[in-house]
């Protein structure tokens, strides 16, 4: 049981989905109801994100998980959807790679 953890682990870190084109990486500041949430991306912009319908049921999100967002074609700097969430050790991941600056890893998992 502890290998089978052990690879599961290994292989989420070796699938890290990064930022493409205008992609960012933001953390989930508020669920504001109805698949909408406040998140606070790293190019210093605040928008308010959905979760799109295919991915509705697949992702399951909390206040302060690292999240990829992708913004709206129009509107762009307001609104994005919710592309990815990503895990704890997808993050520290991140961090070491210098991707992600400030966000605090929480402990809760």
């Amino acid at each position: 049981m502890a290998e089978e953890k052990a690879a599961k682990e290994a292989e989420e870190i070796s699938r890290v989905k990064l930022p493409r084109g205008n992609q960012v990486i933001g953390v989930l500041e508020a669920r504001l109801g109805g698949s909408r949430m406040r998140v606070r991306c790293f190019d210093n912009k605040t928008r308010i994100c959905r979760i799109p319908g295919r991915l509705k049921k697949k992702l399951w999100v909390r206040d302060g998980d690292t999240v990829l967002v992708e913004p709206w074609e129009l509107g762009g700097n307001e609104k994005g959807d919710v592309v990815y969430v990503y895990t704890r050790n997808q993050v520290r991941w991140l961090k070491n790679k210098g991707l992600v600056k400030e966000v605090a890893v929480s402990e809760e998992f």
